[in-house]
């Protein structure tokens, strides 16, 4: 599956990097957009620079990965035209300015084009809101992309599987994208399992 994975400037950037690491090791494609504060705030909060394809598929001992690196503001990328469009998008962490600027039809960054393009052409957007609490707007917003077709996954770990680790809570939120996304996986225990 060809995946384009965007990382915004909302706290949770550990949900995108290990999003990243599972779809790899899976062997996707995956092309990869942060933007400038998603860059800061992955830094900041995993000490992890995304800057480097290579250093990113090292990390998880994957050097053959399909990993494509592209810059925010590369409006020439093929994942701008929905005549190259990707099989799917996931934004996560998605902070609530890209949230609102996709609602409004904003295409002022790759990220927020290639949004556009998932929407007009009717493939999966899933967007991954770490915010707390939401405001009236955030909420509007995030409405108004569920009836335009996106798929809203917030960051909201369950504890029915007894989570006994930091990784396990952040491998349900990454477990449930990968559902919306239709992989398989193993990253957490079903209801009922």
């Amino acid at each position: 599956m060809r995946i384009v994975l965007a990382i915004t400037g909302a706290s949770g950037a550990i949900y995108g990097l290990r999003l990243l690491e599972e779809l790899l090791k899976d062997g996707h494609r995956v092309t990869l957009v942060a933007s400038a504060s998603g860059r800061e705030v992955c830094s900041f909060e995993t000490g992890v620079e995304l800057g480097d394809a290579e250093a990113l598929k090292q990390r998880w001992g994957l050097p053959d990965a399909d990993l494509t690196l592209r810059g925010v503001n590369d409006l020439w990328a093929p994942e701008a035209s929905g005549s190259a469009a990707p099989e799917a998008l996931v934004i996560a962490p998605c902070s609530m300015g890209t949230v609102g600027r996709i609602a409004a039809g904003i295409s002022g960054n790759l990220i927020e084009r290639a949004a556009d393009v998932m929407l007009k052409e009717r493939r999966p957007l899933i967007l991954l809101p770490r915010e707390t609490p939401f405001s009236a707007i955030h909420l509007e917003n995030m409405l108004r992309l569920s009836q335009a077709g996106a798929r809203i996954v917030p960051a909201m770990p369950a504890f029915y599987q007894k989570p006994a680790t930091m990784d396990d809570l952040i491998n349900f939120v990454v477990g449930k994208v990968m559902d919306q996304l239709g992989i398989s996986h193993s990253l957490f225990r079903r209801w009922g399992s």
